[in-house]
């Protein structure tokens, strides 16, 4: 029997409809309208495009979105200068600054210049220690890895006392999805070993896995005789293996593979998401959600 396919296309749109009307009573009870602002250094076409995106859902769920586009040529002091302004803005709940920056900028200082109350990308140090520490102490969760995590949770798959193995120990997804499924409480609770492409006899820990989260950024890595029968497997592998022509508009489209071997995984695994169409959707999602937290943090400090 084939694995049931974990749509991050129609799981996604289920929490946007839910968003959109946590922003209608927020709006209603508060006044406060979720702001969200993302800055766009240069004219990257690929980072026009993501932009474009979460600006465009931004939109759609009833937030005040600014993209604040900067030229290729902002000195870094100018760009710390900017970050500041909307730190002090109560209007702005979330603050993005698009990468990758253009090489005389710091990444690193410009992302740790961000208020770590309005960081929703879940990437400054302050939240990274949060979800160390977990429980309420967590703010905002990396997008990915809370779109992975909502993914098992609406599919059914009960993680209490589950073993979960994460290949892959990147600071975006492997390392916090690890964390994250460590915590105590509903969703988590589980018994995590994060694997990564160096470790000896990679096959025998996924064969052990429940839920098997692959993020090591290698087409095809996982082969189907690594994955226990019934495995929830969440592949986050988004790779580019070629092109081809589109069927509806005649021009290239890329050719992308996940890190897992899909077509035989689905006759084993109890459930898979896709490549794409699985965890790629939740990202901007979940980035949604966070601001609108954020904005409800800040309703809640005025009473």
């Amino acid at each position: 029997m084939s694995a049931k396919i974990i749509s991050g296309k129609d799981i996604a749109a289920e929490i946007k409809e839910e968003l959109k009307k946590e922003v209608e009573e927020l709006k209603a009870s508060t006044g406060i309208v979720p702001g969200l602002v993302t800055i766009l250094v240069g004219a990257d076409p690929a980072s026009i495009s993501y932009v474009t995106a979460k600006g465009k859902t931004a939109k759609d769920l009833g937030f005040n979105s600014i993209q604040d586009d900067q030229s290729e040529d902002l000195k870094e002091d100018d760009l710390l200068a900017l970050i500041d302004k909307y730190n002090k803005d109560d209007s702005i709940h979330g603050i993005l600054v698009q990468l990758p920056l253009p090489k005389h900028i710091d990444e690193k200082k410009v992302l740790n210049a961000i208020d770590p109350d309005k960081d929703v990308d879940g990437f400054h140090p302050v939240n990274v220690g949060r979800l160390m520490i977990g429980g309420d102490e967590v703010k905002f969760l990396p997008c990915t890895p809370a779109g992975i995590q909502e993914l098992i949770i609406r599919s059914g798959m009960e993680t209490n006392g589950a073993e979960v193995v994460v290949v892959g120990r990147s600071n975006i997804v492997g390392k916090p999805i690890a964390n994250i499924m460590l915590q105590k409480g509903a969703g988590a609770n589980s018994t995590v070993t994060v694997v990564h492409t160096g470790t000896k006899n990679l096959d025998e820990h996924c064969k052990r896995a429940d839920i098997l989260i692959v993020a090591a950024g290698v087409p095809g890595l996982v082969k189907p005789e690594w994955i226990k029968p019934g495995a929830c497997v969440i592949d986050v592998g988004v790779n580019r293996v070629g092109e081809k022509i589109s069927e509806k508009t005649g021009r290239k489209i890329a050719i992308l593979k996940g890190d897992v071997d899909f077509d035989a995984a689905k006759e084993i695994a109890g459930s898979i998401t896709p490549v794409p169409g699985g965890v790629g959707p939740m990202t901007i999602t979940m980035l949604m959600k966070n601001t609108v937290k954020s904005a409800k943090m800040l309703a809640e400090s005025k009473k």
